[in-house]
């Protein structure tokens, strides 16, 4: 994430998408030693890894690479990871099984046995990047799973989020609120709104969160 922050902040400002998509990916890949591309050829789930949402103001476009979403004018678009919602229903599964034998939520909260059910899984999944779903990681990006959003010259309103906001709203405020309430009603993220974790305890939420709003 560091490293295609400092790529963006120092791109230039006309870059075209493919440009970024090959500038960003040889940006992260020289930060790799050569001896280690012909492991992390074969084994995608120890690449350096991230997801991003990028507007070019210039091109006017919004750029989706990975798991990220957006609202134009309060219309919702997302790029979601296509075996997300398939791991988090198998995780809310063995949560709920393990309720019914005596396990307590506090003690899921502080320790997710299950979520490791699922790990085997997340592995194999993660070993599809850039195949089946695309990120950025120094390998070529899959381009046909990037989602790219064009705008004209009506004046919008745009948020940007990462995916750490399970219900995205018009204003940073709205959509901490959902949070809030999702913490409150249902921690261990398995019932309305289902999550390959749950928010420990000692968090402050169950993943990272980034939000932007602005008028073009």
């Amino acid at each position: 994430m560091q490293l295609t922050a400092r790529y963006i902040r120092r791109m230039p400002k006309n870059i075209t998408s493919e440009e970024f998509f090959r500038g960003v990916t040889a940006y992260i890949r020289k930060h790799y030693k050569k001896s280690m591309l012909p492991r992390l050829q074969e084994h995608p789930e120890d690449r350096l890894t991230c997801s991003a949402i990028v507007y070019s103001r210039l091109n006017r476009e919004i750029w989706m690479v990975g798991d990220c979403q957006c609202m134009i004018n309060g219309e919702f678009f997302d790029n979601p990871k296509p075996s997300e919602a398939e791991l988090a229903a198998m995780r809310a599964e063995e949560a709920k099984r393990l309720l019914a034998t005596g396990m307590s939520q506090d003690e899921l909260l502080r320790d997710d046995k299950a979520r490791e059910v699922i790990i085997p899984r997340m592995l194999e999944t993660m070993r599809q990047q850039n195949i089946s779903y695309s990120v950025i990681d120094g390998f070529r990006i899959a381009r046909q799973h990037v989602r790219i959003i064009p705008l004209d010259f009506r004046p919008w309103e745009i948020v940007l989020a990462s995916d750490g906001y399970p219900i995205l709203r018009p204003t940073l405020a709205e959509s901490e609120e959902e949070l809030r309430k999702l913490r409150e009603e249902d921690p261990l993220n398995i019932s309305r709104f289902q999550a390959t974790k749950a928010f420990h305890p000692d968090f402050n939420s169950f993943d990272d969160r980034s939000y932007i709003r602005l008028k073009v």
